[in-house]
Order: structure tokens, then C-alpha cells, then sequence
């Protein structure tokens, strides 16, 4: 019921949004006259932050049509290596550069509320020194329910089939919440000796261990009961959908999830956009339109999946504990020997806390000390491992380095 409430309410909100966007232009376009009346500007500025507040976002483009190769621009066009009903493959294919020989990399996106597109900034950095596949995982809702759950089980298996796809000279990067499905699979390919191991693993912000360090998002995990998450967060989608009849954790309840961690932030954020609007200071307005176009554009997440996370990771911590079985198999990670490994953290991460990460080094025991390393990323939060100038200027270069190390 839920759910057709939030549809109620945008379907009421979408034509405020069309007439603040009208109201926005009709006082801002330089070919209006209205433009140049008294207030033109608060004007203008009120209605764009009403009109964003109201409208609805879809997934942003990845924006990604070149990268910097050696001194010299090349395109890069995005194509879909493998077609899964909850997740493409993406290979941002670098034209005339399929035998420069860089290593090849399988990033791994969190499926936690926000798309793929969340780490833009990282395949922009990655891209000019190797060649970059990215999981692009479906939105729940657009998923008909003619193909099934899908558990965080599934989500090992696709990530072996993907490793599979490429082949074993193949690096890993995973970011966040895949870090333990990523560790799962390659320990299950490990124990199984699959010839499609890669050559190496990073996890980025991940909650390996979320015993170390709790932080907000744990302790909520922990303090409620696991029928607490069953029957509050999870509802069906509408029939406007494809995937109507779905039972799956809502995007936009996330996202007020999202928002409630930060509320005075978020609250000043949007001031600050309304006066740089005012003052005409388009740079910082353009800044916030793309942070908000990308934060507040949220998927739906099935069900299965998630209430799986909430029990298996957050409730029972089965990874660490040793206990983790898919399809009656056990999950253990000392049995990955040929795999180098590389944990990254950020040393103000409030989401995968302090040893989350790191405490993948101690369950690899099988994996020689020589082949491991860690890197906590210095006044940095959990975003800015992956995104932004600490990134791209601390943290990426380790990775290129490790990876090439162990290429």
C-alpha cells in the first residue's frame, strides 16, 4: 500500500515540477522579458529548487564518450558484454586500442540503493590505464516477475559467471557492498581450483567484518529484528511497472534512509544551491545540480537480496564467522592461495567502518603476506575512496600500481 501512496503523490507532485521547471525558465532565459523584472533571480531560484525537490529522477548516463590515453583523447563507446535479467555487463570498449595489453578489470558496483553510475568518477579514472567492464545492476522494478528471486547467492553466481566471461587475466575491484559476494565467489572458485580466478582482488569500503568499528548503518542492522525489515521496508511494485508484483525494498524508501543520516546537510546543501542561484554563481550551482541528479536517482532493490544482506552479513556475519554456505557449499576464504589481495578504507568512512575492510587480510590466511597489502586513505570518507580529487590522486594511483604489480 505503500508504495501505490508514493506513486499517488508523484503523480501529484509531476506537474508541480513541470510548472516550477516553466517558472524557473520563464525567469531566468535571457529571451524573457520577465527575466529582467525586480526579483527575477530569487524567483527563478525558488522555482528550480522546486522544481528539483518534486521532480522525478531516472538513471543518469554514464557521460563517459572519451578518456586521455598517453597525451591524446580516444573514444570510448559502451557496450553490453553479457545480458542478465538482473544485471548487464558493461565494457567501456577504448576504440583502436585493443592491443595496447593493459590489464583488465571487472569493477563491481554496490547494489545499494543508488545505479551504477555512482561510480562514474571512478571508470574515469581507471580508463586510461586499463580496460574497464562494470556491473550495471537492474532496477528491481523493471525485472518482470517471470524471472524469479533473486538472493545474495545470485549475486555470487553472477559475479563467477562474469569472472568466467573474461577469463583469468582478470582483476577485481569491488566497492562497498559487493566486497562480500566478490569474496565469496573467488573463495568458492579458489576451493573449487576454477581456472578463472583472477589474478587479483581490491574491495574498497566494504563490510568484510562489520563487528570492527560498528557505525550507523550497523547498529541499525543489529538493533532491529529481522521481521522488522520484513515487514516494514518491504513492499510490491505497482502495476505501472514491468516487474509488478515484486516484493522489493523501494528506492525512494532508501533514499529517505539516505537522507535521514544527514538531514541538516542535505537541508543546508539546498540553501547554498538556492543563493549560488541568486548570485548567479552557475560553477557551484552546476556542482550540486550533478551531485543531486546522481544521489537522489535510487533503484529498487528485490527483497530477497536485501533481507539475505540484513541477516547473513549484518545479523549473522556469516563471512567472518566461517558459516556461509551457497548451494551447500561452504564459503572459505583461506582457500584463495592464487589471488593477490589489496583492502582500501578511508579513515573518516561513517558507513564501512575502521577493520571492516581490512579484516579480509586475516580470512585470506592461504594468500602469502608478500601478495597482500592495505592502504587506509588519509581524510577520507567513504565517497571519497572512490570519488573525487582523493581519489583520483591517492587512492587510484595504489590500485593502477598493485594491479600492475601482480598483472
Amino acid at each position: 500500500m505503500l508504495y501505490e501512496l508514493h506513486e499517488l503523490q508523484r503523480a501529484f507532485l509531476t506537474p508541480l515540477a513541470a510548472f516550477t521547471d516553466v517558472g524557473s525558465q520563464l525567469f531566468s532565459n535571457p529571451y524573457s522579458p520577465w527575466a529582467y523584472t525586480p526579483m527575477a533571480r530569487s524567483l527563478a531560484a525558488g522555482c528550480e529548487l522546486m522544481h528539483r525537490i518534486g521532480k522525478e529522477y531516472e538513471k543518469p548516463a554514464w557521460g563517459l564518450p572519451t578518456t586521455e590515453v598517453d597525451g591524446r583523447k580516444v573514444q570510448v563507446v559502451e557496450k553490453i558484454a553479457v545480458d542478465k535479467p538482473f544485471c548487464r555487463l558493461i565494457h567501456f570498449e577504448r576504440q583502436g586500442l585493443s592491443k595496447r595489453g593493459d590489464p583488465q578489470v571487472l569493477l563491481v558496483a554496490p547494489l545499494s540503493g543508488h545505479h551504477a553510475t555512482l561510480l562514474r568518477d571512478t571508470v574515469r579514472a581507471l580508463l586510461p590505464n586499463h580496460d574497464v567492464y562494470v556491473t550495471d545492476w537492474m532496477d528491481a522494478r523493471m525485472v518482470p516477475l517471470s524471472e524469479g528471486p533473486f538472493h545474495l547467492n545470485d549475486y555470487v553466481r553472477y559475479v563467477q559467471d562474469f569472472l568466467r566471461f573474461l577469463g583469468a587475466d582478470t582483476h577485481v575491484i569491488s566497492v562497498c557492498q559487493p566486497t562480500v559476494p566478490v569474496l565469496a565467489a573467488i573463495s568458492l572458485m579458489a576451493s573449487n581450483d576454477d581456472p578463472c580466478q583472477p589474478r587479483s582482488m581490491v574491495m574498497m569500503g566494504g563490510p568484510i567484518d562489520p563487528r570492527e568499528s560498528p557505525t550507523q548503518v550497523n547498529r541499525l542492522a543489529t538493533t532491529k529484528p529481522y521481521s522488522w525489515f520484513e515487514n516494514q521496508l518491504i513492499h510490491r511494485v505497482p502495476a505501472r511497472y514491468p516487474g509488478s508484483g515484486r516484493l522489493v525494498y523501494p528506492g525512494f524508501l532508501q533514499h529517505a534512509g539516505f537522507v535521514a543520516m544527514n538531514p541538516d546537510r542535505h537541508l543546508k546543501s539546498h540553501y547554498d544551491f538556492y543563493l549560488d542561484l541568486v548570485r548567479g554563481d552557475d560553477s557551484d550551482a552546476e556542482a550540486h545540480r550533478r551531485f543531486y541528479d546522481e544521489y537522489n536517482a535510487v533503484l529498487d532493490m528485490a527483497a530477497e537480496f536485501y533481507l539475505d544482506t540484513i541477516k547473513m552479513v549484518f545479523q549473522e556475519y556469516r563471512l567472518p564467522m566461517g558459516t556461509w554456505e551457497v548451494d551447500g557449499q561452504h564459503v572459505k576464504p583461506g582457500d584463495i592461495r592464487k589471488v593477490a589481495l589489496m583492502t582500501i578504507e578511508g579513515e573518516l568512512d561513517d558507513i564501512s567502518g575502521q577493520g571492516q575492510t581490512r579484516a579480509a587480510l586475516d580470512l585470506c590466511s592461504g594468500i602469502p603476506a608478500s601478495r597482500k597489502t592495505h592502504y587506509t586513505a588519509q581524510r577520507c570518507g567513504h565517497y571519497g575512496i572512490f570519488s573525487g580529487r582523493r581519489w583520483r590522486e591517492l587512492v587510484c594511483p595504489k590500485i593502477t600500481a598493485f594491479i600492475r604489480q601482480h598483472a
